[in-house]
């Protein structure tokens, strides 16, 4: 139970909700109600899919590619970092885009909410994690974290209503302190690794 609230957590995390809910208001801005809930229940179903599929094939790409999982911990930490800092300034555009269904999976559900910093470390846990009730468990983790983001996108514009864009930037930035502290744990757990060996 205290590994799946831990792996809930930090996934959360991860997939940097405030940040998505940012972006999901300012690429639908004159979206109606259904039209939201229908991009949000695909972004967040595109989203599932892809961190599965990283999670449960990320032993056999260490493999073909010859990586090893403390080298790439280290990349997907420093990776993770540079995530958390442009949380702390955030940018959100929404030019370029002008049909509501095609943000959904292209910039919703990647990268904006699987990203670079969020493939590194599910391919590390899909490394880590042999058995599979360890593996049932992570799933379930981040399907349990994707529905808490399909809720948060679903009351977006209400969100919004009652903290205003300054307290979603807020809320961002505290997203990006937790983010910063989980890169420095991974990347320590990579050198001290190396330094054993």
């Amino acid at each position: 139970m205290r590994f799946f609230i831990s792996e809930f957590l930090k996934f959360f995390f991860l997939i940097t909700p405030f940040f998505a809910l940012s972006m999901f208001l300012a690429l639908l801005p004159d979206a109606d109600e259904e039209n939201r809930r229908r991009v949000a229940r695909r972004t967040v179903l595109a989203a599932w899919i892809i961190s599965v599929a990283m999670f449960l094939f990320g032993q056999v790409i260490f493999k073909v590619l010859g990586i090893g999982v403390d080298a790439f911990r280290i990349g997907a930490g420093a990776l993770l970092f540079l995530s958390a800092v442009s949380l702390m300034n955030p940018k959100v555009s929404a030019s370029g885009h002008e049909e509501d269904d095609d943000v959904a999976v292209v910039p919703l559900a990647m990268p904006v909410v699987i990203g670079p910093a969020t493939c590194g470390p599910l391919l590390v846990k899909g490394a880590e994690i042999a058995n599979w009730s360890g593996r049932v468990l992570m799933i379930l983790a981040m399907t349990l974290a994707l529905a808490a983001l399909w809720a948060i996108l679903r009351v977006g514009a209400s969100i919004e209503r009652h903290l205003g864009k300054k307290g979603i930037a807020i809320l961002m930035r505290l997203t990006g302190l937790v983010l910063s502290a989980l890169s420095a744990q991974m990347i320590m757990t990579g050198v001290r690794a190396f330094l054993v060996k």
